[in-house]
């Protein structure tokens, strides 16, 4: 058995993401005591800023006249998509940075994509169980002065759920910048709420996840 894990946080020492995505992986290894946990940390290690370009265009190149840019586009694409359907499961914990979704991610999914195995006539993908965590250090829900400015959530549902055709659980915690900015302390008290909930539904993801693939 194998997980597929993907991180996005450039703080890793206080992602309030990571430590959500902890929480589905611990309930997957207690189900799955010897399975492989295969991690890919986007921010860490990002993808070429020109591997995307060369992966298209090497499409519209015969194969003999490939730059070696485009060979090394093309390899590293082919590992990015195996990651993804050799897995038995995938978590993707993903915050929310500049009302966007992560450029890290974009990057990589952008590129993985590419995959003929995975592109939009791919179906390599389909139906595969899959956790989203994403955060957000405000609250852009309804009613929230800023309701609709999460351009990320969205997004990510679409590309995973409707492109990729995962069977996707989302688990997602609004306002974790209260404590860390003081101009929303006022909302401590529905902040620790919220992260009981994230907490709760992490945990019930974490047990899904572990289910679909062993029944």
């Amino acid at each position: 058995m194998t997980l597929f894990r993907l991180d996005a946080s450039i703080l890793p020492a206080t992602s309030a993401s990571r430590e959500l995505g902890d929480l589905v992986e611990a309930e997957w290894l207690a189900a799955h005591p010897s399975s492989t946990v295969v991690r890919r940390d986007v921010a860490a290690d990002p993808m070429p800023a020109t591997a995307w370009r060369d992966a298209v265009t090497s499409g519209f190149t015969p194969a003999d006249q490939h730059t070696d840019g485009q060979r090394e586009a093309i390899a590293l694409r082919t590992r990015l998509a195996d990651e993804l359907i050799d897995a038995d499961a995938l978590l993707f914990t993903v915050p929310l940075y500049n009302y966007g979704v992560s450029q890290h991610v974009k990057t990589w999914f952008d590129l993985a994509y590419t995959d003929p195995r995975i592109d939009p006539q791919g179906t390599a993908l389909r139906g595969k169980p899959a956790t989203l965590v994403t955060v957000l250090g405000g609250n852009y829900e309804p009613g929230s002065p800023k309701e609709g400015w999460d351009h990320s959530t969205g997004w990510l549902r679409r590309v995973f759920a409707d492109v990729w055709g995962l069977d996707l659980t989302v688990v997602h915690r609004p306002f974790t910048l209260v404590g860390v900015n003081p101009a929303l302390d006022a909302f401590a008290d529905v902040a620790a709420g919220l992260k009981t909930d994230a907490e709760q539904a992490a945990v019930t993801a974490g047990r899904t996840l572990a289910a679909s693939r062993a029944a």
